[in-house]
């Protein structure tokens, strides 16, 4: 008989109980009678030195003795069923009557009366129940068998690599390392499901995947050697199992888990039965936490055979997003094409740069199905109808069903009901269930996560690259030249005809204020599509030879080996982007040999040892050098463009050495602007007013004589074109801003720049 209390364990105290008038017989296991506070029950364990935590034990014993359902002749009424064992225990006491001289109980063999040894688990046998095991591990065999774990695409390799270690005599514990997102604990779950469908060595067949949940194995821990029972009891449950193999995901999580004053953590519990192959395990963490945590504890990392995951290539990516797009147009209810899913990954490994693939393009294609099922109207109108012919044939079976007189007027309307919602559901159906998820869905979420618009993410690359050189030339006035040079050698690089895959790259020389820097912004905007495209570095602040450091990261053993280096990082998070190095010629000679492995192979290795690429960048480097004899010089010719030149490059020789020249792609020097681009750079700049001034209600324009002033007042100052905003700052946005600071309650609907009596005027309207 089964505990009347609980249902679970076997009834081994019989009591009597009077609820009214009538007379209640209850049989409780060893559990709830000592939860109930029964003083004979705590006597007893008292007595015989049963503890609170063997209590459960006790019970699995009994079970094991009666069998599964405790029904083995034990009724109530009739205890004299009870082995001796359990009668000492119990003190005999508990018998309601005398029992017959030819009833009593034969003296049991001798195996009965040692303890029991559960059988092995075998197929076709019930399973038993494991206290440990089935309370802090997840049976993933199970959860194959029933299908309720995704198919695993690919990772043959690495699942075929796994069962050879598992296959192994010794040291039969594989360790998955890899990056967050690569699929390690995919790995895992398709061990499962080899397990499951019995592709496995024949050692394997009859083995179990679990899960170890470290976090239930952990909580409610408060007193010592509490953990390590747990620990110890799960080893046990294992060994006893003997066909068990634990998953431990973060397996480093285990060093220092528990971990308190006094007590063993539970790495050191485990790592002798790890050396005696008592336990089998597989675990699964990242590269940093395996060298933080596990490297450093040469005795468990001994235990452990490592199998690294490597992050799938695009290809790989496409075919695992194929393969489980189903379970997604299944939840989501769309239509993912196979195009669709190729553009996912493409997209995703573009532009969400700190993540891995297949991870990051699972979330995107899952994200982008959930913006899909938002805007489709006809879903939610299809999900109301399909509960309204729920409602209406259930109601219409229980007409029909009824054993009283048929109400057939109810059941004709419930019927007409029935066709109508049958034909709207045959027309909002079709579009319902259909809805195609499209790369304006992955855009838009692309935008929610980076901040890139969508527009220039749906935008093709090459189309970008065809339209760089008309782009850059009506905002960088006067440069014509450097412009060509730079979208032809942009154009060579994002086409990639040359095997080697290295990044474009420039040196901008001429005197201040040209259009260097400007060249460079424009560049970053109107290539690349991040939200901050431009990485800038100021060489004046690597002057010195440690500071090389800066850019790579420290090498072990310095302060900041934590961190990561100033470039490497930044690019390997944004690796779409333009590189500037500022002033050249200001950099300790150390950090241009860093550049010359990055201009020539187009990836360098960090103080951590990964490569960083550079393959997909664009390298600019700006110098004043040889320009400071043509400052203020005017209307230079083709003959004197070409001096310059020259000029600039022997003075780049000075500090560059020869074989860091040769390796840039273009040389470009900048001309002296003249008066007539003076002009045209100070009408982009009014144009820079228009906006701001728009959201305050004012509509802002100008002649030409006004920006003819504005140029002949800037022009053959040493600043350049930078003196041209200095005029406007001091003679435009001055004037601006106190008309409205003077007169807030009557802004004005126009503002023209015009010329009076040789000097600048504001005309409100």
């Amino acid at each position: 008989m089964m505990c009347t209390r609980c249902k679970k364990r076997l009834a081994v105290v019989f009591m009597t109980r009077l609820d009214g008038d009538k007379t209640v017989n209850e049989g409780l296991c060893l559990r709830c009678a000592k939860e109930l506070g029964l003083k004979p029950v705590s006597d007893l364990m008292e007595k015989m030195g049963i503890t609170d935590d063997e209590l459960d034990s006790v019970s699995d014993q009994m079970m094991d003795m009666f069998g599964a359902d405790g029904e083995n002749g034990f009724e109530m009424g009739g205890a004299q069923a009870l082995p001796p064992f359990l009668q000492n225990i119990l003190g005999g006491g508990l018998v309601p009557q005398e029992p017959k001289k030819e009833e009593l109980p034969q003296e049991p063999p001798a195996r009965l009366r040692e303890k029991p040894k559960p059988p092995r688990n075998k197929r076709g046998a019930p399973e038993k129940k494991y206290k440990h095991l089935d309370a802090y591990c997840d049976n993933l065999s199970l959860k194959a068998e029933q299908g309720k774990i995704d198919r695993i695409i690919g990772r043959d390799r690495e699942i075929g690599r796994v069962i050879q270690i598992l296959n192994r005599r010794t040291k039969n514990n594989p360790c998955l390392i890899g990056e967050p997102g690569v699929g390690k604990t995919a790995v895992a779950e398709g061990i499962a499901q080899r397990l499951a469908c019995g592709d496995v060595p024949f050692r394997l067949a009859d083995k179990k995947l679990y899960l170890l949940d470290l976090t239930a194995l952990i909580a409610g821990t408060q007193f010592r050697g509490q953990f390590e029972s747990r620990v110890k009891g799960l080893v046990e449950d294992i060994k006893e199992a003997g066909n068990v193999i634990l998953f431990i995901d973060e397996v480093h999580n285990l060093v220092g888990a528990g971990d308190s004053e006094g007590s063993m953590n539970a790495a050191n519990i485990l790592k002798p039965a790890l050396s005696r192959g008592e336990i089998q395990v597989i675990g699964a963490t990242t590269f940093n936490e395996y060298r933080k945590n596990i490297e450093k504890d040469a005795a468990l990392e001994r235990r452990f055979q490592p199998v690294t995951i490597e992050e799938p290539s695009i290809e790989e990516s496409v075919e695992i997003i194929k393969g489980i797009k189903s379970y997604y147009e299944q939840h989501h209810r769309v239509v993912v094409s196979d195009e669709l899913a190729r553009m996912t990954v493409v997209l995703s490994e573009r532009y969400i740069t700190d993540r891995f693939l297949p991870d990051k393009a699972i979330d995107l294609l899952d994200e982008a199905c959930s913006a899909a099922v938002l805007r489709n109207a006809d879903l939610a109108e299809y999900d109301r109808l399909m509960k309204q012919d729920g409602d209406v044939t259930e109601q219409l079976e229980e007409l029909e069903a009824s054993t009283d007189e048929p109400d057939y007027e109810a059941i004709a309307r419930l019927r007409g009901e029935k066709i109508v919602i049958d034909e709207k559901l045959k027309e909002v159906g079709p579009r319902a269930l259909a809805q195609p998820v499209t790369g304006d869905d992955l855009a838009n979420v692309i935008e929610l996560w980076t901040g890139i618009p969508a527009a220039k993410i749906r935008e093709t690359e090459l189309r970008r690259v065809a339209r760089l050189e008309p782009a850059l030339k009506e905002k960088i006035i006067g440069q014509d030249e450097a412009v060509e040079l730079v979208s032809a050698a942009v154009r060579r690089s994002r086409v990639q005809i040359s095997a080697r895959r290295r990044p474009a790259s420039f040196i901008f020389v001429g005197p201040t204020g040209v259009g260097k820097t400007e060249l460079v912004k424009v560049l970053s905007k109107e290539l690349f599509d991040s939200a901050d495209p431009l990485i800038r570095l100021d060489m004046s602040e690597f002057m010195e030879k440690h500071t090389v450091s800066r850019l790579v990261g420290s090498p072990p053993g310095y302060v900041g080996y934590d961190e990561a280096g100033q470039l490497t990082e930044k690019v390997r998070r944004k690796p779409y982007s333009v590189v500037l190095f500022d002033e050249i010629e200001k950099a300790h000679p150390d950090v241009l040999n860093i550049l010359l492995q990055i201009l020539d192979e187009g990836r360098i290795t960090d103080a951590h040892g990964r490569v960083c690429s550079f393959e997909n960048t664009v390298i600019v480097m700006t110098s004043n050098a040889g320009s400071e004899r043509r400052e203020g010089a005017l209307g230079f010719n083709r003959t004197e463009g070409e001096a310059s030149k020259e000029k600039a490059l022997k003075a780049l020789s000075e500090f560059l050495r020869p074989e860091f020249l040769a390796r840039v792609d273009e040389v470009v020097v900048f001309r002296p602007l003249d008066e007539g681009d003076f002009r045209r750079i100070a009408g982009l700049m009014l144009g820079e007013l228009k906006d701001p001034l728009a959201e305050k209600g004012i509509k802002f324009g100008w002649d030409d004589e006004a920006a003819a002033l504005i140029a002949h007042k800037a022009y053959g100052k040493r600043s350049g074109a930078r003196d041209l905003r200095t005029v406007i700052r001091k003679e435009v946005e001055d004037a601006i801003s106190l008309r409205l600071v003077d007169d807030p309650d009557h802004v004005p609907a126009l503002m023209k720049l015009a010329v009076e009596d040789g000097s600048l005027r504001l005309i409100y309207q």
